[in-house]
């Protein structure tokens, strides 16, 4: 699977943004999504999951009620839906995917497949 994130960009405090990640090369819906986010200076960190079958969710704390993870298996697309953004959603915010197995996978390192990333930066 081949990844590709983009839609990040500069937002004041308060705004929203969309990020998009579309996948090539194998059958996506196959493959449970999931954003993780890296901060200067920091791990990378669970963000949203999405698995395929379901349609069901899991977000990190910081993020729930603000952020939306929802998928297009017809357009091999996951996107992530951020809104009402703080200073400190500030990060370089990458897709990932894993062959499902309905299990919600929370741990970087369980991810074979990523893409290269997208920058949001939220000023206040």
């Amino acid at each position: 699977v081949q990844l590709q994130a983009s839609g990040g960009g500069l937002v004041q405090a308060g705004g929203s943004l969309r990020l998009s990640c579309a996948a090539s090369g194998r059958i996506f819906s196959r493959y449970a999504a999931t954003w993780f986010r890296q901060a200067p200076g920091k791990e990378r960190e669970f963000v949203a999951s999405m698995p395929w079958s379901s349609g069901s969710t899991d977000y990190a704390d910081s993020v729930k009620g603000r952020f939306t993870i929802s998928r297009d298996n017809a357009k091999n697309t996951v996107y992530l839906q951020m809104n009402s953004l703080k200073p400190e959603d500030t990060a370089v915010y990458y897709c990932a995917a894993r062959p499902s197995d309905g299990y919600y996978v929370r741990s970087s390192q369980e991810y074979p497949y990523w893409g290269q990333g997208t920058l949001v930066t939220v000023s206040s």
